[in-house]
């Protein structure tokens, strides 16, 4: 059993274009009855705009199939009084959930990722904190790709927030335990016996969505499709504990491990 991300895995960071062997990918866990949830840190479109869009471009799996950090947002962060900061996109999709936008007097800031954040943004999210809101991210990945260029991914903004204020955080998405949770439990919808332990996670993500699955018992798999040009630029760094325990270039070469029995 899965869980799979979506960008830099199943498509591509720079055109949103699925990756080579990731509709077939997802096309063999069906034939095959194999369980599986596509889980995404989307903060741009809505939960169902967002998966009506991988099926409009060949990705054939039901909602029930599907989580981002949108889905459980309203169970973890009050519509009142929250400075929101991200693209456009993020902000529409929180006014069309009801949340209410406030610059004065915020309760929480709430943080998604863009490639163009600035400093006075900045120097308002510190004035909050320091004010008494709450840090909330919406994910914590480590690296933005973007327009062929890498920027501090969410996970890195955070951290820096936290140790300008001393003030500490939480994330809605991936890596956050509650996350992966929700994962698990709509996993047994499918099979009542799934356990992380079962779940192989597929991710571009090293440190964003690999590190903290792995720290739940789940096995890791790296694809090098997206964030990083090849497993040299991070693997070494990394502890030994969380290094991922298989590395692969792209779903097309997952689906050839699985054909050959070595995933």
């Amino acid at each position: 059993m899965y869980f799979i991300d979506v960008q830099g895995t199943l498509i591509s960071d720079e055109d949103k274009s699925p990756i080579h062997g990731s509709r077939e990918f997802i096309e063999y866990l069906n034939a095959h009855n194999t369980p599986y949830m596509v889980i995404t840190n989307n903060t741009k479109k809505t939960s169902y705009d967002f998966y009506e869009y991988l099926n409009s471009i060949g990705f054939n799996f039901s909602y029930a199939k599907y989580l981002d950090p949108f889905m459980i947002l309203e169970s973890r962060v009050s519509k009142e009084a929250v400075a929101a900061y991200g693209s456009v996109q993020f902000l529409d999709s929180l006014k069309k959930m009801g949340y209410v936008l406030d610059y004065k007097n915020p309760k929480t800031v709430l943080i998604a990722i863009k490639e163009d954040f600035c400093a006075d943004e900045y120097a308002r999210m510190i004035d909050f904190l320091l004010g008494g809101a709450k840090l909330i991210g919406m994910h914590e990945t480590s690296i933005y790709a973007k327009n062929s260029k890498r920027y501090p991914g969410l996970g890195a903004i955070l951290k820096m927030l936290s140790f300008a204020t001393a003030c500490s955080y939480e994330v809605i998405g991936k890596p956050s335990v509650r996350f992966y949770e929700e994962g698990l439990s709509r996993l047994r919808l499918q099979d009542k016996s799934a356990i992380f332990e079962n779940i192989t996670i597929i991710s571009d993500d090293v440190i964003g969505d690999l590190c903290g699955a792995k720290e739940l018992g789940m096995q890791t798999l790296f694809v090098t499709s997206g964030k990083y040009k090849n497993a040299q630029e991070i693997v070494p760094s990394l502890k030994d504990a969380l290094k991922p325990d298989v590395i692969k270039a792209d779903m097309y070469d997952v689906l050839q491990s699985i054909n050959g029995g070595s995933v």
